[in-house]
């Protein structure tokens, strides 16, 4: 099974590569030699609405949250969901979903498609659809207090470290690092509870950790480990068939990294791209139907 993972550094997947170019081709020609006629199940539906739901995460910025002003749905993966939209010349719905929630929300058909800080793994890959190639690459970060003596991954053994219920970083977090684990629901949840002292640590996306510690409230605290916990690419989920759908999001995902549009949206909403996300426009700039390393 093709992982649209990218290697670290200079390594690089030919094999990856290969059957990426040849999985986007086989689902573009399906959609073109289909037609919207013979559209899959989700394609038909969001073409005969003229409306696109979209399941996001609204736990904090940069990816997503609700503006209280206006009771917008605002951030980085909110604004992906706009360019789906204007992609497909469709109207747009965001739906808000939580980690524990968010496989279930679309498999039950309350949304079309997930944006929602999922990254790929080979089990989730087994349940549901995804567009090949990814918007990102991200991995999770140790949050801590400065003086908790935690400077590694490694610290974490026997430490209570606050998580999201159905993270993909729960598991090495026990198996790994053999840390004591305390999951909640929402993001904010286990924020509060690192900050009133109920966690030794918190681990969630990279960039949502940073971004905390440009608030004076976090200043007593910081990044406890070098590295990204097990970077992915962060994919658009769908439900499992729908080739002509994936066909179509690919294309528009492919123009969004040729374009440079990805890395400026990112920017714009505080989040720096990662080495993976420059790769990609360089190669896709010069030439859009390059084969990604």
């Amino acid at each position: 099974m093709f992982k649209p993972f990218f290697a670290h550094g200079a390594q690089r997947s030919t094999r990856s590569s290969v059957l990426s170019a040849a999985l986007t081709g086989v689902l573009w020609s399906s959609w073109t030699l289909s037609g919207a006629v013979h559209a899959d199940e989700t394609l038909d539906k969001i073409q005969s609405r003229h409306k696109i739901s979209v399941g996001v995460l609204l736990t904090g910025l940069p990816f997503g949250t609700v503006d209280p002003s206006t009771g917008a749905h605002v951030g980085y993966t909110v604004d992906l969901a706009k360019g789906i939209a204007e992609g497909l010349n469709v109207e747009l719905e965001t739906v808000s979903v939580l980690a524990p929630n968010r496989v279930q929300f679309l498999q039950q058909g309350r949304v079309d498609i997930l944006i929602a800080n999922m990254g790929f793994t080979d089990e989730r890959a087994k349940i549901l659809g995804f567009v090949p190639t990814p918007y990102e690459q991200i991995g999770g970060a140790l949050l801590t207090r400065k003086d908790s003596g935690i400077k590694d991954w490694s610290d974490l053994k026997g430490k209570k470290v606050c998580a999201s219920q159905g993270g993909r970083y729960n598991e090495p977090l026990i198996g790994q690092y053999q840390a004591d684990l305390k999951a909640f629901r929402a993001q904010s949840e286990s924020l509060l509870a690192l900050r009133g002292g109920g966690c030794d640590a918190a681990v969630h996306i990279s960039p949502t950790m940073h971004a905390l510690l440009e608030k004076p409230e976090w200043k007593d605290y910081h990044i406890g480990a070098p590295t990204d916990l097990e970077p992915a690419s962060s994919v658009i989920w769908v439900r499992k068939g729908q080739s002509d759908t994936i066909a179509k999001l690919d294309a528009i995902v492919r123009q969004w990294h040729a374009s440079g549009w990805l890395i400026e949206t990112g920017k714009r909403d505080g989040l720096h791209p990662s080495a993976a996300l420059l790769n990609m426009h360089e190669v896709l700039s010069k030439n859009p139907e390059a084969v990604l390393p």
